[in-house]
């Protein structure tokens, strides 16, 4: 049986997305000037000040636990109860004005995520998953669909440039396979997913930052969210950043032999 996760740790995490959605309502208001990191992506002043924020925050209510961001860096990453923050997971999107990006706050206990908050703060959606409480869509519980084939699934990835190699031929075998494609969900597919609306959702080259809230969201629907050949999700980095996300078992497992090239 799953170990529930504490209400206070639960509680927090939502004091947590309230004050990332004020920093990025503000900040959606007003020009956005973006920089590039070295792997080429972009960061905005709203990603870093969310993240600080976000830091100050867990530091001053749980100094003992670690914080893992994907602006600022690992902080006790070898802590029982690590935060896994995104500040703004879809962060083009965001330039553009166009709302399917997400702040992404999660909990990992033991190295493994227990805990996730999606926070959409423009539209006010929140998806929250907590072991051993299931998965909740601005408080009210939701649940993954139930297509079990993949030539009927409606599958969702953020953008076919980011697969590249074998990594390409597997994406193509999917798109094949699948009955729809929808493009640039960023962290809004999986959400979505947990709420039955997208059947399969996958990714690649992503860091832990960008899976570790989407996981308890995924699976306390009724969703298995795991790496391209079924391994676990934890703060080790998913090899080659591959995730894949699916409603059922059943799907999830037709997936993977397609992505493998079997059957």
């Amino acid at each position: 049986m799953t170990e529930s996760v504490g209400r206070d740790l639960v509680e927090f995490a939502h004091v947590l997305a309230d004050a990332a959605g004020e920093i990025v309502r503000t900040a959606a208001r007003a020009p956005r000037v973006a920089h590039r990191k070295a792997d080429a992506s972009p960061v905005t002043e709203a990603d870093q000040a969310v993240e600080s924020r976000l830091r100050e925050m867990i530091g001053a209510r749980f100094p003992g636990h670690g914080v893992i961001g994907e602006e600022f860096g690992d902080d006790r990453r070898d802590a029982e109860h690590v935060w896994v923050l995104d500040p703004i997971d879809g962060t083009k999107a965001f330039m553009a004005g166009l709302p399917v990006y997400g702040t992404l706050i999660g909990l990992a206990r033991g190295g493994r995520p227990v805990l996730g908050v999606v926070e959409q703060p423009v539209t006010r959606e929140r998806w929250t998953g907590v072991d051993g409480d299931g998965t909740r869509y601005n408080g009210e519980r939701v649940r993954t669909g139930r297509c079990e084939r993949l030539d009927a699934a409606l599958v969702c990835t953020t953008s076919s440039e980011y697969y590249e190699g074998e990594d390409a031929c597997a994406y193509r075998r999917i798109v094949a396979g699948s009955r729809w494609m929808v493009y640039g969900g960023n962290c809004h597919g999986f959400a979505q997913l947990a709420g039955g609306f997208v059947d399969l959702a996958l990714e690649t080259r992503v860091g832990v930052y960008d899976y570790c809230a989407l996981v308890p969201v995924v699976e306390n629907a009724g969703g298995v969210m795991t790496g391209w050949r079924g391994e676990p999700l934890t703060l080790e980095p998913a090899a080659g950043g591959r995730i894949l996300a699916a409603g059922n078992r059943t799907l999830h497992e037709a997936a993977m032999a397609c992505l493998a090239g079997e059957g």
